[in-house]
């Protein structure tokens, strides 16, 4: 299992609950960053953090991947229509929460969200 991380770095405690959440080895963490330039277009920077992953159209087509998405509504709404279109399913994505009580602002994994089972289970409730 692959980690592509656009967002602030994964600390060990996260990438462990990840692997028991999704009941798979991770092999591998792909930091790439994604703050954006607001001047410009968005869909080249998103093309440039995509590429910067450095996986070919077969990997993204057959490795398993788990997202960690940009804080950015936008790049993050842009990044999965790009993703969808890469991998031909929606990828999996990992959803931070604050923890609770602590002393400074640290965030913990609360779950990993297969989005592809999101979207059918959409589909079928269609009225």
């Amino acid at each position: 299992m692959q980690i592509i991380n656009f967002s602030h770095p994964l600390t060990k405690e996260q990438v462990d609950r990840i692997e028991r959440l999704a009941d798979m080895h991770i092999d591998r963490v792909i930091d790439i960053p994604s703050q954006i330039d607001p001047a410009e277009p968005l869909e080249p920077q998103i093309d440039a953090m995509i590429s910067q992953t450095g996986l070919t159209e077969i990997e993204w087509q057959s490795l398993p991947l788990i997202i960690n998405l940009p804080s950015l509504n936008c790049s993050a709404a842009m990044l999965l229509a790009k993703l969808h279109g890469l991998c031909g399913y929606f990828p999996a994505i990992i959803r931070l929460k604050p923890v609770p009580g602590s002393t400074t602002t640290c965030f913990e994994v609360a779950e990993v969200i297969n989005l592809q089972r999101v979207r059918e289970r959409a589909g079928e409730c269609r009225c």
